[in-house]
């Protein structure tokens, strides 16, 4: 059988919670008694194979953004191990490295070289994303003199045109006009379509079973269901009845 893309195995991870920012340097240089925690994810394990969609759901402070950034590597577990097999593209933070000071041409570097990416690679696929984002001549004036809705069109073109191994997407399609939203869904739909792993988060149940065969059912950091979408759904709207 084939190795799994995406591996957790008892993955738990805790925040301390700061009264405020002034409270959180103190920290840096003396350690708080008896902090206040939050267990963001508690002992999770679960695998993702290549070319799976898989949605995730749950309500706010699920632990579904820690679980995106651990697959991502922008956060790191305290207990457990995280295996990922492949270049990760994340519709998270979409403006996320960009340089205000420098073109949106030359950010497409930037970012390409922050992804790992080759010189020859990032030309390859330069007029791609270009041509994604529908920036007209603003592509080559500083990103400084962007909308944020152009910056975000920006950053979407980037991630879905490096052609990852996984896509982790969360909320990202409310990006622009309802027609470069749809042109963003159907990109994602061809992305999925050619065998690149999905991670997708939203709280739009319908766009969930659009896009997911399978989805992961999170509460107060824990798995409650692992299945079928259908199957996954009806278990998190039955949850939220009984509260």
């Amino acid at each position: 059988m084939a190795e799994p893309i995406i591996t957790f195995k008892n993955v738990s991870k805790t925040y301390i919670l700061y009264k405020n920012d002034q409270a959180r340097f103190k920290a840096l240089f003396i350690k708080p008694k008896n902090p206040k925690t939050n267990k963001a994810l508690n002992n999770v394990s679960f695998e993702i194979y290549k070319g799976e969609s898989v949605g995730i759901v749950g309500d706010n402070g699920a632990g579904k953004s820690t679980l995106l950034k651990m697959i991502t590597g922008v956060a790191f577990p305290d207990e457990g191990e995280i295996i990922v097999n492949g270049k990760v593209a994340a519709l998270l933070e979409l403006t996320a490295g960009f340089s205000m000071e420098m073109t949106g041409r030359e950010n497409i570097y930037l970012k390409g070289y922050i992804l790992g990416l080759e010189d020859e690679y990032i030309k390859q696929i330069e007029e791609n994303i270009i041509e994604f984002a529908e920036l007209g001549d603003y592509i080559d004036q500083p990103v400084r003199t962007y909308s944020s809705g152009m910056k975000m069109r920006l950053g979407f073109a980037i991630n879905v045109n490096i052609e990852p191994d996984v896509l982790v997407v969360d909320e990202a399609l409310a990006v622009g006009d309802a027609t470069f939203k749809k042109k963003c869904k159907n990109k994602i739909k061809e992305i999925i379509t050619a065998g690149t792993t999905v991670l997708y988060v939203s709280h739009s149940a319908n766009s969930v079973k659009e896009i997911c065969p399978r989805s992961i059912f999170l509460k107060k950091g824990t798995i409650i269901y692992d299945g079928p979408t259908e199957e996954t759904l009806k278990i998190y709207e039955e949850s939220k009845k009984k509260k």
